[in-house]
């Protein structure tokens, strides 16, 4: 029995801000992550509301996908790829999001990406809202906290959609909507708010308040453009996308396995639930309460939810962590933080590596909500040594790649219905997290450093011919 559906999409993704570059060129408006510095795994991103011409913006060159699309495009049908997950930066679209007509170049330059992936029978999976929400939004009505924006959204939506109408048959209305519920880090970068006395990219001043009404009028965008859709669009499947943060608890304590409980609720379950079910879940007043937050949801805002539930469950997963009610124990240094796993291996990035919580997180999302799910992200940062000849033997890649595909089948297997997988990313490109290149993904080398150096020429990393060679066999040749 094939441990793959017949049809199963493969493929990679990438983020507009992260990937493309040109960000003055082509009509295109300034958004909040090309005012995002570069950084380290030890200094945070700074956010430069004022741009500093001596700073590097990551953002700003990209891995210049902007002019180098068809390229890489053709590199990804190489690999056999039968869906790519793209996103696109609203400020293409509308430069400062207020505009009453979009900027043409734009939408033409996205219905061009669209059409080469079609030339080569690859579908293109779109996120609408990847961290790229205009610096104007941002400046002048403070983001995700305007209830204004959810409209703005909605123009630069379906003006999009309506162009590719056709083409394009799935998309993920906000990427990892689940961060903004991280008031560390998710403020500014998730919801467009900046809020006085942010320092950095990790260090945001929060005010719950303010935030948790943004996400919620992110659930009202969202489920008001998949009712539209559903209407308007009824070959286009909505997806909803989410952080899936899957923690253990440390130890058999009843504390620790009830902090997970709790960590769950909040970070993996409160925002799918209303997106999938259509409606907030029982425990999300004592979040509130938790958190100070008083929330009015109107008789109109619940109609809303319900009537745009999304088609299918799709997320990002990279690493497990754990939990523990003991303070003195020792925390991991990634990004999620939470207690070491002495079971697992972790990279230079402290990210641990554990193929078989994908299996265990697929179960727990299918168990809940019971509709199709679609692997977005999941790869591995690491650096690359390029050998003399110009090759990177990049095994390490490949060895996460394939426990985790391992991993994914033993879900199919389960009777968890999952439609497809796409590696983040296919291509090196700037790190969400770090601003930085040495931290690399790609089955793709791309030739740039640090503060933008470099010829930015592809070249074909040994992960590539596995992945190609597993796409081939519709998963079946792992070894």
């Amino acid at each position: 029995m094939a441990r793959f559906p017949e049809g199963f999409l493969w493929g990679g993704a990438t983020a507009a801000n992260q990937y493309e570059g040109g960000w003055n060129e082509g009509g295109k408006g300034e958004s909040c992550m090309d005012r995002a510095t570069n950084g380290t795994h030890t200094e945070p991103r700074k956010i430069d509301m004022a741009y500093n011409p001596e700073h590097t913006y990551p953002a700003h060159t990209g891995v210049d996908g902007y002019h180098r699309y068809k390229e890489d495009i053709a590199l990804f049908a190489e690999m056999g790829f039968t869906v790519y997950r793209f996103s696109v930066n609203w400020t293409r679209i509308y430069p400062t999001g207020f505009e009453d007509e979009p900027n043409e170049e734009g939408l033409a330059f996205y219905e061009s990406m669209v059409d080469e992936c079609l030339k080569y029978g690859i579908q293109p999976l779109i996120t609408l809202s990847h961290y790229e929400m205009p610096l104007a939004i941002c400046q002048k009505v403070d983001g995700w906290a305007s209830r204004e924006t959810i409209d703005l959204y909605l123009k630069y939506a379906k003006t999009l959609m309506r162009r590719l109408a056709g083409k394009c048959h799935y998309y993920l209305t906000f990427n990892e909507i689940n961060v903004g519920l991280m008031g560390n880090m998710g403020n500014y970068m998730s919801l467009g708010i900046y809020n006085e006395g942010t320092v950095d990219m990790r260090h945001q001043a929060d005010i719950p308040q303010k935030r948790f009404e943004a996400l919620h009028h992110q659930f009202i965008a969202s489920a008001l453009l998949v009712a539209w859709a559903h209407k308007e669009l009824p070959d286009v499947k909505m997806g909803c996308m989410q952080a899936f943060m899957l923690s253990y608890p440390l130890t058999p304590n009843p504390a620790d396995i009830e902090l997970v409980q709790e960590r769950r609720r909040l970070m993996d379950w409160y925002c799918a639930d209303v997106q999938c079910r259509g409606a907030y879940p029982y425990f999300a007043q004592k979040i509130w309460d938790d958190e100070g937050v008083t929330m009015q949801i109107s008789d109109e805002d619940a109609r809303i939810l319900a009537e745009g539930k999304v088609d299918f469950y799709s997320h990002s997963y990279y690493q497990s962590n754990c939990t523990s009610a003991n303070p003195q124990e020792e925390s991991s240094g990634n990004l999620m933080g939470g207690a070491k796993n002495p079971y697992l291996k972790e990279t230079a990035w402290e990210w641990p590596i554990d193929p078989t919580g994908l299996r265990v997180m697929l179960n727990l999302v299918y168990e809940r909500y019971q509709i199709p799910i679609f692997v977005v992200e999941n790869g591995l940062g690491q650096a690359d040594v390029v050998n003399p000849d110009g090759t990177i033997d990049d095994d390490y890649r490949i060895e996460y790649l394939r426990d985790h595909v391992n991993a994914m089948a033993d879900a199919i297997a389960d009777g968890v219905d999952v439609i497809g997988y796409t590696w983040w990313g296919p291509i090196d490109i700037v790190s969400n997290a770090d601003g930085q290149m040495a931290k690399r993904y790609g089955f793709i080398y791309v030739d740039k450093d640090e503060h933008g150096n470099g010829t930015y020429n592809r070249s074909r990393k040994k992960s590539f011919w596995y992945y190609k060679r597993l796409i081939a066999s519709n998963g079946e040749d792992v070894a």
